[in-house]
């Protein structure tokens, strides 16, 4: 079909997904590639080593791509009038009001100086509001004092996500607020936290727990029926693994953390999703918003957002920035792609130009920033399957 994806391009495909899948490195994944009205899947492997098949509708935990959907969640109240981009965020989160900057990130918690100005609701949206992880705290000899204090609150904002150990909302925002930032709002990007906090501020500027928002205002409409914040089906959840020099050990099985509601639901890493649900937000976007974000608002989400001095000081590794830039919780390409990676295993690209999603679910942890051999092999094989 001219505005599709050809036949030898998809058994291509298929041979670049199932070379990466065994029990000894990776059971299984399940792979989409959508053009125009055309979608194709791979299923393939299995949901644990030895487990049962992996099926189109396999459940997986999706962790940082469920930054993207808390983007949208948070423009669409913007849309509304609720909130404004830059407004501060004090009104709706007064624990974030009248900060302390750390004086030098690594240093101790009392050597601070005020905050110029107030956090904004961009500044969450672009990961600019001066919390979150860089990538020298994590090469450092010895943990941040800001690290520790935040590991013994339970934030889990600086490492995997961790559902069994984040409090409930109101608890984890007061245990943020009681922490010096890392650098002043707006003037580096700093990765992750921002999305975290956009999902209380969410929920309390629309008065429902954030699950309900998203369950009522965007999966619903959405029809993306198996995203939640856990596994109602776990007979469906992958098991996620981590690979070590021994080979893969299991990190979350199907009956683990992602197996019932959450205390504190994560709106940077929370979310276990399926293949096709996320197509469904993808075709959202590409709609230009419709029925749910104006076309300014993905405008926006799905653009450069950053200033060169904010980037000069951020990104995760070196050269992160090369060719890529910041939109509004997502990664958006100098060709014009967008979208995020989740460390536990996913990736979520689309691009625009081509009408091309691509998706790729795994349960293998990420060992680096850099995206894992198999989803680069299988956006390659997309590319080529273009008729």
């Amino acid at each position: 079909m001219a505005d599709g994806l050809t036949a030898d391009g998809l058994a291509r495909l298929h041979a670049a997904a199932e070379q990466h899948v065994d029990d000894a490195s990776l059971p299984g994944l399940v792979a989409l590639v959508s053009r125009g009205s055309q979608v194709h899947v791979e299923a393939l492997g299995r949901l644990a080593v030895a487990g049962a098949p992996v099926a189109r509708d396999s459940l997986f935990r999706i962790a940082s791509t469920t930054k993207p959907i808390t983007a949208a969640a948070t423009l669409m109240l913007v849309d509304e009038g609720v909130i404004a981009l830059d407004e501060p965020v004090d009104r709706l989160l007064p624990e974030l009001s009248a900060r302390q900057v750390l004086r030098r990130p690594d240093g101790p918690l009392g050597d601070t100086s005020p905050a110029v100005r107030p956090i904004t609701v961009r500044d969450l949206l672009t990961f600019t509001f001066g919390f979150g992880a860089a990538m020298e705290m994590f090469t450092a000899g010895a943990p941040w004092p800001v690290m520790a204090a935040a590991d013994a609150l339970g934030l889990a904002t600086f490492g995997p996500p961790d559902p069994e150990t984040q409090p409930e909302p109101d608890t984890w925002i007061a245990g943020l607020g009681t922490l010096p930032l890392l650098a002043q709002p707006g003037e580096r990007w700093l990765y992750n936290t921002g999305a975290s906090v956009l999902g209380v501020l969410v929920a309390r500027a629309a008065g429902l727990s954030y699950p309900e928002f998203l369950s009522s205002r965007l999966f619903g409409p959405l029809g993306m029926r198996d995203t939640a914040f856990f596994a109602a089906d776990t007979g469906r959840l992958a098991t996620s693994y981590r690979s070590t020099p021994g080979g893969l050990v299991v990190w979350d099985p199907p009956d683990g953390a992602w197996s019932h509601p959450p205390a504190f639901p994560d709106g940077a890493a929370g979310l276990v999703s399926t293949a096709d649900d996320l197509l469904a937000f993808a075709r959202m976007l590409l709609r230009g918003g419709e029925p749910l974000l104006s076309a300014d608002s993905v405008r926006a989400m799905t653009s450069d957002q950053l200033t060169p001095e904010q980037k000069a000081r951020g990104g995760l590794g070196p050269g992160f920035f090369t060719g890529r830039s910041w939109g509004f919780c997502q990664a958006v390409l100098a060709n014009g792609c967008y979208g995020w990676d989740g460390g536990l295993g996913t990736s979520w690209l689309v691009d625009p130009a081509h009408d091309l999603v691509m998706i790729v679910l795994t349960q293998r942890m990420f060992e680096g920033p850099q995206t894992p051999q198999e989803h680069r092999d299988i956006q390659v094989a997309a590319y080529a399957a273009l008729a």
